[in-house]
């Protein structure tokens, strides 16, 4: 990329954001189109592959508190509309930049900075572009079972990412030979132009910053040196995840470049629901039948838990309908090491058939225990409004 196709380029809006969005909402955004134009989700589409190329290489930049610094200094240095119009929206004609001799504007007391600029974006004349890059994120997702969320699971995760190309091993070039050194760069991979009275260090036109030339180009990666690559890796997915909770597993994304460092992987977990417990934060929770003479009475009935035996819980004399009982460290694990807990809560059953004798003591109890009390309260409020 030269240093007009940089100027020229607007990252911001090329991943939808303000030039004010923060890290986490640049981040959001990138992860969102990624998906939306990953190559695997677009197989043969040339135009969403030139998409997705383009929003990674708008989220390298602005991702790098540095680079976005002298991304937005280059931009804002050259920014403002012309009088009259002209190339790329800039206060000056680029093409006395990137191609033309003469003057130009900006000669004045820039020269200085803008090196500066632009030796921080493409590199110092005498040292090479190719310098240490950190590999892309990866996004990816894992379907657990209910149990196994709780208690934590290895999946195997197939990846599919951008890395040196396994053909050529990153060279570029065709099996059996190898790249020569840049002629025009001498293998800095940069060039100095004259821009006005100042030396304006770019890219090198022949070998595109690579400081290497391939004159017999793979054939897999055409010369790039970077190839989609497959992998399948073993991820280790944490005790106490939560259905659409994103896990991030660093150095498992892309590898980097030149020895830089490899990419995070986040992966978004989705938790099939159980039959019998469910999820209220690190506590399960499950719902227990009871007997109305199990209620009015009290009793101690058998609770299950998620993998162990079940525990006793004692139902006091009296306990309504839909009252919760906590059974301590029987919930999801937390980071911690420590367990959440077991909430409870009774279903009192009303018994759908009753004999003589059970229709007999109901009535007893409802002639000394009348309805018409608990509701009393109830029917007063109503009238007072």
């Amino acid at each position: 990329m030269s240093t007009k196709d940089f100027l020229e380029k607007d990252y911001y809006k090329v991943l939808g954001v303000p030039k004010t969005a923060t890290q986490d909402e640049i981040k959001k955004s990138y992860r969102k189109l990624a998906r939306q134009f990953h190559p695997d989700a677009n197989r043969g589409d040339a135009e969403a592959e030139e998409k997705f190329k383009g929003i990674s290489e708008a989220y390298d930049v602005l991702s790098d508190e540095k680079r976005r610094k002298e991304y937005d200094e280059a931009r804002s240095l050259f920014g403002g509309p012309r009088p009259g119009g002209g190339q790329g929206g800039f206060g000056f004609d680029l093409g006395d930049l990137f191609g033309n001799t003469g003057t130009g504007a900006g000669t004045s007391g820039t020269g200085e900075r803008i090196g500066d600029l632009f030796g921080g974006l493409f590199g110092r004349r005498g040292q090479t572009t190719q310098r240490p890059r950190r590999g892309a994120d990866v996004e990816s997702e894992v379907t657990l079972t209910f149990g196994e969320a709780i208690d934590g699971k290895t999946v195997p995760l197939r990846l599919t990412s951008e890395a040196a190309c396994p053909t050529c091993r990153g060279t570029g070039a065709r099996t059996g030979t190898v790249p020569r050194v840049c002629p025009s760069c001498e293998g800095t991979g940069q060039e100095s132009r004259n821009a006005g009275g100042f030396a304006l260090s770019e890219p090198c036109r022949e070998c595109h910053g690579r400081g290497l030339v391939v004159d017999d180009p793979c054939t897999t990666c055409y010369g790039s040196g970077r190839a989609q690559s497959t992998r399948t890796i073993q991820a280790r997915i944490p005790a106490g995840v939560g259905d659409g909770q994103r896990i991030r597993l660093k150095g498992k994304g892309a590898p980097g470049e030149s020895g830089g460092p490899s990419g995070n992987l986040y992966v978004v977990v989705h938790v099939k629901p159980h039959k019998v417990f469910g999820r209220s934060g690190d506590n399960l929770t499950i719902t227990v039948p009871v007997t109305f003479p199990e209620a009015t009475l009290g009793s101690e009935i058998k609770v299950p838990v998620h993998n162990g035996q079940p525990v006793t819980l004692r139902i006091p004399a009296g306990t309504p309908n839909g009252r919760t009982f906590r059974v301590r460290g029987r919930g999801a694990a937390r980071r911690d090491g420590t367990r959440g807990d077991l909430l409870a809560t009774v279903d009192v059953r009303v018994p759908q058939r009753i004999d003589d004798s059970m229709r007999e003591a109901l009535e007893k109890i409802s002639a000394t225990h009348s309805g018409d009390e608990l509701r009393s309260d109830l029917l007063r409020m109503a009238r007072e409004e």
